[in-house]
């Protein structure tokens, strides 16, 4: 028997295509689906790097245990590591269907999100929890202001034209309009 954190990590690395490479990216996927109504029963908090919810991170542990997905973990060019989170079969075999009001919703963006760049990624997930969690009035400055290592080389930019491209789906909630 799985727990219900476990088969919504399953659900979202199904509905992301099978496949979510990193655990930011899976954060922020879970994140965004969550913000825009299409996943429910998860918290989250502000972490270093963003929106972080221990459920999601102890979904993806017990998954993995249970073969819901399956966890690799590589070796990343700057020297550190990451995972690698594929849906298993028994995984497809577990999950109910999906609702089929949003069904497409729900896999535009999380397809969306994981494919992106996990930095910015996290910039555009973090000026959203900004944004909607913390009503701050200028969140994408704020982004760039607790993330300077991230926010330069135009990342903000690109943050922003991502998260123009998320707002686009439709979703029951939409995601907050960000204006600073």
């Amino acid at each position: 028997m799985q727990n219900s954190e476990a088969l919504k990590v399953a659900g979202i690395v199904r509905d992301a295509g099978g496949r979510i490479v990193g655990r930011t990216r899976l954060q922020k996927t879970a994140y965004l689906l969550t913000l825009a109504g299409l996943e429910d029963g998860l918290s989250f908090s502000y972490k270093h790097y963003g929106p972080y919810s221990e459920a999601v991170a102890e979904g993806a542990r017990v998954a993995g245990l249970f073969n819901l997905v399956t966890e690799s973990e590589g070796k990343a060019s700057w020297g550190g590591f990451y995972s690698t989170y594929e849906l298993a079969p028994a995984g497809e075999e577990a999950l109910l269907p999906t609702d089929p009001a949003t069904e497409a919703s729900r896999r535009a963006l999380a397809v969306i999100a994981a494919d992106a760049n996990a930095v910015v990624l996290e910039l555009a997930a973090t000026a959203a929890y900004l944004a909607a969690e913390e009503n701050h009035a200028t969140p994408w400055a704020e982004t760039a202001r607790r993330k300077p290592e991230k926010a330069g080389e135009g990342r903000i930019d690109e943050a922003r034209r991502l998260y123009d491209r998320l707002r686009k789906v439709a979703t029951p909630r939409p995601l907050p309009e960000i204006v600073d």
